[in-house]
């Protein structure tokens, strides 16, 4: 039922008045009640229900009061347009009305007409009751006015008093076009079952499909972990196998280097020279392949001791000067704070730090490699700093590098060889001591390796990259709130993985989503099905929880000003998908997340590289 205002404000054209004295005059009100609704384009059901609450409450004004006066008013001026019907009478009145209402007594009458109309208001005292009825005019009904009533009201005036048997006949007729509907929505309903049933039939051949699925991923996992344990098997035989005979070969390339067993000449010496680089390089290889097998394995032990970070520094510096040949390369060691110390396993930290040293001087053509330390989370956790003015990885690459012989793809790498296995297993050891190693870059700028490792074994803290913003020890948190999945991909895409942890939702999520991830910065969409960006713009505004979150429109849509007027400025920026007009938006997140080089690859920054270069 259409809801309809509380009192049918706006003015009210009195129709006609219909006295009840007698039961045949029920009869005229319930005739008089069907035809104005039919004169105002009620529909058949509409009808039929108006009419038959109309009789409810004649005949109760009858019993109780001995008579009363039913009378039909209009109020067309209102949003929507009511047809009003009040019974009154001077009988004894209704005691208590909500308790009637409620379904105390013999107050069946009123509840049924409560539920036929679409207002009902009952006014009850000792001198008597006033009952008004409220049927919205429908939709589709022509525009009714004043000079529509009074036509109306000549027409019923002029209709002949009803006869109840015709009446009664038109009543039966009512109950059965009413009983032939409850039949079609018992057809349907019966056909919604059979379907509902096709569903959850379905629904359990599904469900037998997932637990099947399920079973079967776990015998791949099996599987995948049973080939897993026999390639680090088969590394570790085959790299111990490797091991001797290349041993033997660098101890006697060594002895015909010093001419033991005589004099070589210059071509032969340069021969031999490139033998031992070559078993030099396997021998390398060799070793990463057993340290890997091992951590894999879980057969790699851990001994820990008191370390000052002073000394490890000192002692990488003597071991990484002699590959530091290029002149315009300066290897840089600052120097750590004083008594600065961390309790770990002293050689899996050198070789972690090593291997990070070794790779930017061999990716740096010019500029420097530094090297750092630092505590961080209130002293809980040291971080190990290794950045270069190198090439730079892409966005896309930064994981790639940490997998198992895997190499980014550059022009350099025709002189500058590598097993792939570096960083890999650096990755690895920093897990098994309990920390984490990760990478920011930009190509063509540089790249910093992060190694957070506890100061204390066993210490929990939460690894937050250098150049992320943290917030309680955490990486900074970008919630992303669009239906599409392509555009979220695109937004995601902004913000290295290696800096931001990403969170993903729908418009009907969003706002719950923000109170409970707390996110640093929101990318909103606007056009969203369920619930639009406006309306969750409203929710997280409206919630002293998420009102401050700084929150980005992200949208194809073109801005008017209804949509400002509607934003009403509580949007940090405007970040359009595709197009011009996004510089201003990312400086502004640059701003909200405290990261100045965040989105420097964007073409909107393409001449501050160039300045930088």
């Amino acid at each position: 039922m259409r809801a309809a205002s509380a009192s049918g404000k706006g003015e009210r054209c009195r129709i006609l008045s219909v006295k009840i004295r007698t039961q045949p005059d029920v009869v005229v009100a319930r005739q008089r009640a069907r035809q104005l609704a039919t004169l105002l384009g009620f529909s058949l059901s509409d009808q039929a229900a108006l009419a038959t609450a109309v009789s409810e409450i004649a005949r109760n004004a009858l019993q109780h009061a001995g008579e009363g006066v039913v009378a039909f008013e209009a109020s067309p001026n209102t949003n929507p347009p009511f047809l009003w019907v009040e019974v009154t009478d001077n009988g004894p009145g209704i005691p208590d009305v909500p308790a009637v209402l409620g379904g105390a007594g013999s107050g069946s009458g009123l509840i049924a007409t409560r539920r036929l109309t679409d207002k009902l208001e009952i006014t009850s005292s000792e001198k008597g009751t006033r009952v008004l009825l409220g049927k919205a005019f429908p939709f589709s009904s022509k525009a009714i006015t004043a000079g529509t009533l009074a036509e109306i009201s000549g027409k019923l005036v002029q209709a002949n008093r009803a006869d109840p048997q015709d009446e009664f006949q038109e009543q039966g007729r009512e109950l059965i076009r009413v009983l032939e509907a409850l039949r079609e929505r018992e057809s349907e309903l019966a056909a919604r079952n059979i379907e509902l049933g096709r569903l959850n039939l379905e629904l359990e051949e599904t469900n037998r499909g997932v637990v099947a699925l399920y079973g079967e991923l776990e015998e791949r996992a099996a599987e995948l972990r049973r080939a897993n344990e026999l390639k680090s098997q088969f590394l570790s035989h085959v790299s111990h196998e490797f091991r001797t005979p290349l041993n033997s070969i660098s101890a006697l390339t060594q002895l015909l280097l010093r001419r033991t067993d005589g004099v070589l000449t210059s071509e032969q010496e340069k021969q031999v020279s490139f033998i031992r680089q070559a078993a030099e390089g396997l021998v390398e290889i060799v070793n990463d392949l057993l340290d890997l097998a091992k951590v894999e394995a879980g057969k790699t032990e851990v001994r820990n001791s008191q370390v000052e970070v002073s000394q490890i520094f000192g002692a990488i510096r003597a071991l990484m000067r002699p590959l530091a040949t290029n002149d315009d390369v300066a290897l840089i060691f600052e120097e750590p704070s004083p008594r600065l110390t961390i309790e770990t396993d002293e050689a899996k930290l050198g070789q972690i730090l090593r291997n990070l040293v070794s790779n930017a001087l061999k990716y740096t053509e010019r500029g420097e490699v530094r090297i750092s330390a630092s505590l961080i989370h209130d002293g809980g956790a040291i971080t190990f700093s290794v950045s270069d003015t190198g090439i730079g990885i892409t966005p896309e690459d930064r994981e790639l590098v940490f997998k198992e012989f895997s190499q980014v793809h550059h022009s350099m790498q025709q002189r500058v060889k590598g097993t792939g296995l570096g960083l890999s297993l650096s990755r690895k050891l920093a897990t098994l001591l309990g920390g984490s190693l990760e990478l920011t870059s930009e190509v063509g700028v540089g790249s910093t390796f992060i190694l957070t490792l506890p100061v204390q074994p066993g210490a929990p803290f939460t690894a937050a990259p250098a150049g992320a913003p943290s917030v309680e020890g955490k990486a900074a948190t970008v919630l992303i709130v669009d239906d599409e999945e392509t555009s979220r991909y695109i937004a995601r895409r902004l913000f290295p993985d290696a800096l931001y942890r990403i969170v993903e939702s729908n418009g009907p999520e969003a706002a719950e989503r923000a109170r409970f991830e707390r996110p640093d910065l929101i990318i909103l969409d606007l056009i969203m099905p369920g619930r639009t960006g406006f309306e969750v713009m409203d929710e997280l505004k409206g919630n002293p929880e998420t009102r401050d979150i700084p929150v980005v429109i992200h949208t194809s849509k073109s801005i008017t000003s209804a949509d400002l007027q509607r934003l009403g400025g509580r949007h940090l920026a405007l970040l359009p998908k595709a197009g011009a007009g996004r510089k201003m938006a990312f400086e502004a997140i640059r701003k909200a997340l405290s990261n100045e080089r965040l989105f420097s690859e964007q073409p909107e920054f393409a001449h501050r590289r160039k300045d930088e270069a």
